[in-house]
Formats: structure tokens, sequence, C-alpha cells
């Protein structure tokens, strides 16, 4: 089931399979929640629900799942919550993929030299993605993220453009237009990649979906592309493009993407490269209660063969000028009980991702900060530019974010634990990522012991800048690999123990590749 258009769907007659419907009770559910029995797609469901047997969220149950996941909360991770210092860069907002669910892309046709109209979107040269890196790390920044349109002129590297331009009607079979063509040329994501590293700044960019564009038009595998990424300077990868990671779902709102096992080939090839990763869910839309239940244990499965996943972030879905909300397919976004309840459930279903983010960007100060009372351990970033939300017409998403925002003034969030919880973290932020490498954490008055020193070496050997964060932030301590439980040994401490230095080049990879097929052909 593939269609072009919001305008082609009847929101009456989506064709799904799975639906919010299952044999077990809330009740069982709920004891297995709280005593910490692993829980199954049924389970969630039902929990999710509040009950699939009646229509509605029973507000009594609703609030036995949080205190839950609160409790569940405070017993793997303890009372700290975690942010970052980070800039958001996105390079370009050229993009074909005609995604439903998004209003951050533009056509790329619109930036060809040729094209006779005007837009508002924007591609950054390295060196200008450079600039504002260095700008923000004279700030106190020291994390990038960076997420942008699939611009049909990106390429990994100078070899893959001599690839692609290699095809007959390029621009239809893999999505490829040459630099010239346009006013603004991208370079390559190794010139991006190299251009954003500096200082010794923490790069954390290239989703699934980027990845599938940096290897398009070749045989190079996954592990390949990332590694070639990562020698550029990459330093982790970001789960998101996994919206919902059932087909039927994706089908409707992103027919354009890679598939479910896609983005999870992705993902295992990121790992396999050395790299940690985050992992997330876009939800809200058209999907219902099942699906976002299988996505969290596709997540789950993909954790119990990798251990690579450093934190699990929800997004709610931002509808107000999208092409499901426009053309009448949706007529809003997830309720605050979903919200609540989609935070709590993947606290308590995933038992093996350590760290549930909030997004204060999708929902707002006050609510997100609620959630770091339903299973919610980690506040996202102080993102100094964000476009992808605020096009979707959020109106919490800042896109004049600063560090200076942010104060010491203690914030009282309520929990349903025996003592209440306090937090530090207040003002405007933006945007995300769990505890990968610098991630700070608000200490709370509960004896917890701080983490290594700012100049520890991460598990590639490397140190971040001397913190240089002002004095009115809160009290907060970075967080080095080493100090990770989750990396301490596993699929994820073997990733960690890979060197830069013997990672194999795309040309010698696919050289030895080219010599064991010729010796199997004779």
């Amino acid at each position: 089931m593939t269609r072009s258009s919001a305008a082609d769907l009847d929101p009456d007659d989506l064709g799904f399979e799975h639906v919010p419907e299952t044999d077990q009770s809330f009740e069982n559910a709920l004891a297995k929640a709280r005593d910490g029995t692993r829980l199954t797609v049924d389970d969630a469901v039902e929990l999710l629900t509040t009950g699939s047997d009646a229509p509605g969220i029973d507000r009594r149950r609703k609030e036995a799942v949080l205190e839950a996941a609160d409790r569940r909360r405070a017993e793997v991770v303890g009372d700290e919550v975690t942010f970052v210092a980070n800039l958001n860069n996105n390079v370009t907002t050229a993009c074909n993929t005609g995604c439903l669910f998004c209003n951050f892309k533009d056509t790329a046709h619109q930036f060809e030299t040729d094209h006779g109209g005007g837009h508002a979107g924007f591609t950054k040269t390295p060196a200008e993605s450079r600039e504002a890196v260095a700008g923000a790390v004279e700030r106190g920044v020291y994390e990038v993220t960076s997420v942008s349109g699939l611009h049909p002129a990106f390429a990994l590297n100078d070899e893959h453009h001599e690839i692609l331009r290699g095809y007959d009607d390029a621009a239809s079979a893999v999505n490829y237009k040459p630099p010239e063509r346009y006013v603004t040329d991208p370079g390559t994501y190794v010139d991006q990649l190299d251009a954003m590293s500096v200082d010794g700044v923490h790069l954390h960019s290239m989703t699934p979906e980027e990845a599938y564009h940096a290897r398009r038009g070749t045989d190079w595998n996954y592990e390949e592309v990332y590694s070639e990424l990562a020698d550029a300077g990459l330093d982790s990868a970001p789960g998101t493009a996994a919206e919902i990671l059932v087909d039927e779902v994706r089908d409707v709102i992103c027919p354009g993407k890679i598939d479910s096992q896609g983005w999870i080939d992705a993902m295992e090839g990121a790992m396999a490269a050395g790299l940690d990763t985050t992992a997330t869910i876009m939800y809200g839309h058209v999907d219902n209660e099942m699906h976002r239940a299988i996505h969290l244990q596709r997540v789950r499965d993909l954790q119990d063969r990798t251990g690579g996943i450093t934190e699990f972030v929800p997004l709610s879905f931002v509808h107000e000028r999208t092409p499901l909300y426009e053309h009448g397919v949706v007529s809003g976004g997830a309720s605050d009980a979903e919200d609540e309840l989609l935070i709590a459930v993947s606290r308590l279903f995933l038992d093996n991702v350590e760290n549930i983010q909030t997004s204060w960007v999708k929902y707002g100060d006050e609510k997100a900060l609620k959630t770091l009372s339903c299973g919610a351990n980690d506040f996202m970033g102080t993102i100094l530019s964000e476009e992808i939300t605020k096009r979707a017409g959020a109106r919490t998403a800042s896109s004049e974010a600063s560090t200076t925002t942010w104060t010491s003034s203690p914030r009282s969030v309520g929990s349903r634990s025996n003592a209440r919880r306090t937090t530090a973290i207040a003002g405007e932020s933006t945007r995300t990522r769990g505890r990968r490498s610098g991630r700070r954490s608000v200490r709370r008055p509960t004896g917890r012991r701080c983490c290594p020193s700012a100049s520890a070496p991460d598990a590639r050997g490397r140190t971040r800048p001397p913190t240089t964060e002002p004095a009115h932030w809160p009290t907060a301590c970075p967080r080095s690999h080493a100090d990770q439980p989750a990396h301490a040994a596993g699929p994820a401490g073997a990733r960690a123990e890979r060197s830069r230095s013997s990672r194999p080049s795309l040309s010698r990879v696919r050289s030895d590749r080219t010599q064991r097929r010729d010796a199997n052909r004779g």
C-alpha cells in the first residue's frame, strides 16, 4: 500500500491490520509492571489504553501506571535529571521524500539555479556549518546535533559522487543531481561532519534515513558508511526517522522512507561501526496503541541484540502545519494523557534502556517537567536553533534558545514516590539525546555521588573541552562513556573497543569484497 499524498487518504478507512485489542486484562498487565516482569505487546496495549475493554482513558488507572513508571525510574536511574548544552545545526531543508507528518522540507527543485521563484528554505555550505558550530562552542556548547533534508546533491564523499554520476537518469534512479545544478553546494556528508568537528565537540548526526541516502546507488553496507562518517568526526547517531516501526503505518505517513527493517539494519550498522545510538518513536497521528506497543517491542529486541541504545526519545506528533492535518486525515495530535502514558509505558516496557527522554520542544516546559514524574529522567538540551518542530506549528520550539536561559532556580516536580523530587531545570531550551559523553546531570538532595571530572577521556580516548558554562547554571557534572553501566560490558562494551584507526575505508572494504567475489567466480 503506497500513497503519494495526504489528499489520497480516507481517514475512516486506512486499512490497518493491527488494532488495540487483546485478551490480557489491565489488572494483570499492571501487576506485571509493578513486579518488574518483562512485559508483552498485549501488556503494553492494556497499559497504554488503561484497558482495551472500555473506550477512553480511565484517570485512576492512568495514575496507577504513572506511579509504577515513576518508581521504576527511581530504581533504575535515581533522582538525577540530565541535559546537554547543544546546538541543532540543520544543514538543508531540501528534500523530496514527501513525509506527510513533516513541514520541515522544501522540494529540492526550488534550490536549483534555474528555478525562478523564491522559497523559505536554506542550504548551508560546510564553511557556514563550521562558523555556526564555532560560535556555539564559544558560548559553552559541547554537542552538535545535525539532522537534515535529503538533498539530491548530497553524497557520502567524492567517490560516491562519481558512482551516482554514472547512472542513466540519476534523478529518477537514485534521487541524485550534481551539486552544480544548485545555487548552494551542500558539500558531502564527510565534508559537513569534518567542518562541524570544532574543538572536540561531540557530533550527533546521520539518522538511518540519511545513512541510506549516503549509500544509495552503491553496494556499501551501513557499517561501512557509518565507519566512514565516524572517521570524519561522527560520535553518535540519532535513531530518528523511526516514526512508527510498523510498515502499515509507514506506508501511510512516509511511503518514501526506508521501511522498518531498513531502520533496524541502519541502527545495527551504526553500532557495528562503534557508535552509540538513540531510538525514537513519533506517535499521535494515524497510529494506535497496538502500533506503539509493537514499536516498543522492536526497539527492545534491537537493544537485546546490541546494547547500543543510550536513550529512548518519545516524540509527540505536532500537527498544525502538516499535510496530514491540512487534508483532514487527522484532527490533532496525542492528548496529554496519551503523552504521559507513552512516557510511562516506555519506562516500564524498555527494561534494557536506561534513559527515557522528555521533549519540552514537543510538550512545552510545564508538561515536560510533569513527565519527569511519569518515568522520564532526561530533559533534552539547550539547542540554540530548532526548525523541524517549529515549522510543523509548535509554539514551544524556540529558534533563539540560549544557554543563558537555563537558571539555577529550583522547580518542584510532583512525584508519586514518598519524597518530592526537585529539579533545577528551568527556562527555554530545545532538543535531544540522553546520557552520551558530556551529558550533564542536575543534582538532587539524594546523596547520590557526582560523576567523573570533565577531563575524563571517553571510550575513544578523547577528552571533552573544559567546561565553560555560565556561573548561574545548575550544579551539574558531565557524564563520560566510562560512567555508563550499560557500556561497561556486553555488545556495547565490545563496540567501544573499536578505534577509528581499526576501521577499513570504503575503498579498501569494497576492494576486498570485489577480490573475494572475483575469486569465488573463478
